[in-house]
């Protein structure tokens, strides 16, 4: 049986350093307990995502200027990992 490989991560960006050329360098980590304990039924999706990525580090640069300005620290997005064509 073929599997397509394909993942989900869910980040939190970290910091934003704007840069003097007018883009910014993002980073960004894997979410994770914050506030207090998870419920114990696992519910909370942070749960879920910190137990199975337990480690997520990525380290960006946007340039495009639509996007410049637009992340902010504690903002939180799912990233999908899908396999593209060779």
């Amino acid at each position: 049986m073929d599997h397509e490989k394909k993942m989900r991560a869910k980040v939190r960006v970290s910091a934003v350093f704007p840069t003097q050329v007018g883009t910014e360098r993002l980073m960004l980590s894997g979410v994770a307990k914050s506030d207090g304990p998870y419920p114990a039924d696992g519910s909370d999706e942070n749960n879920s995502f910190a137990r199975w990525s337990p480690s997520v580090s990525i380290d960006m640069h946007i340039a495009n200027p639509d996007l410049v300005g637009t992340f902010g620290v504690g903002d939180t997005f799912y990233v999908d990992f899908i396999p593209a064509p060779k």
